[in-house]
């Protein structure tokens, strides 16, 4: 019962503040705002709802500490993106044509706020956090994985393939993210550095859907494994490579530190643990 109180809770507000962003129609300033204050209002009624539904503060998005975790991702998630983007350019899938838009990217910024706060709530901070619980780990790592991947098939030029790329170096690694630190600024912090990248600063189409330009006015193209074709560079398989990579960092780190845990464990002890 407590998924679907807190699920619903932050899908709601998610639905919503995707309603109120879209009103905004990329206008700079305005999609900025309206951006950080849909992620503040997530953050606020997840904390809420964790409160009344398990009593407890929610420490995985504590306000102490949240400024450094969520720097360190948006360092992983943009230096892992650069890297992505850097060998598919190397291979003849990338170029830049010029300038983009400034205007652009600061739109681009507060949508992405936005966007990154509501997955990483609803999957990991909801979906992984709870199935962990009874499923442990691996079993939750996969199966919330696989589900991130298969919501991501309802965006424009999706295919089996994007889905799958989507949760192998999304699902599989925000997930590994959490466990690793057992605190949701890192993972996003991670989500927000490698979208904000893709589309703000390199211009490219960031999981199918077409927004302003970022920085640059970036285009990918040649054969889909390569740039990824329509979907954008999220299908290559370079984002896919880098995605197990940095997902069996983040499970070594994990284990090091003791947090992955066995089917039918008990994760409560391990919440406290920060980044």
């Amino acid at each position: 019962m407590r998924l679907l109180w807190q699920f619903g809770a932050v899908a709601l507000v998610a639905f919503a503040g995707s309603a109120l962003v879209g009103l905004m129609q990329w206008n700079a300033p305005l999609t900025l705002v309206a951006g950080l204050a849909v992620a503040v209002a997530l953050l606020y009624v997840y904390a809420w709802v964790v409160r009344r539904t398990e009593r407890r503060a929610p420490a995985e998005v504590a306000v102490r500490g949240a400024g450094g975790a969520f720097g360190r991702g948006v360092l992983v998630g943009g230096g892992m993106f650069t890297a992505v983007i850097a060998t598919i350019a190397l291979f003849g899938g990338y170029e830049v044509r010029g300038w983009g838009s400034a205007a652009g990217a600061v739109a681009l910024l507060g949508f992405t706020a936005a966007a990154v706060v509501a997955e990483e709530l609803m999957f990991r901070g909801v979906l992984f956090r709870l199935a962990e619980r009874r499923l442990g780990t691996w079993a939750s790592l996969a199966l919330t994985g696989l589900l991130f991947g298969a919501a991501h098939l309802f965006n424009p030029h999706a295919t089996v393939w994007s889905a799958l790329a989507i949760a192998i170096a999304g699902g599989f690694m925000l997930a590994a993210a959490y466990t690793a630190t057992r605190n949701l600024w890192v993972p996003i912090g991670v989500h927000f550095g490698w979208n904000f990248v893709q589309g703000g600063v390199f211009g490219a189409s960031v999981s199918g859907t077409d927004g302003p330009r970022g920085v640059l006015d970036g285009v990918t193209s040649g054969p889909l494994l390569v740039g990824g074709g329509e979907f954008g560079p999220e299908a290559s398989v370079f984002s896919v490579l880098a995605g197990v990579v940095v997902t069996a960092a983040f499970l070594r780190l994990a284990r090091r530190r003791g947090t992955i845990v066995p089917f039918r464990g008990r994760s409560a002890s391990t919440t406290t643990l920060t980044a």
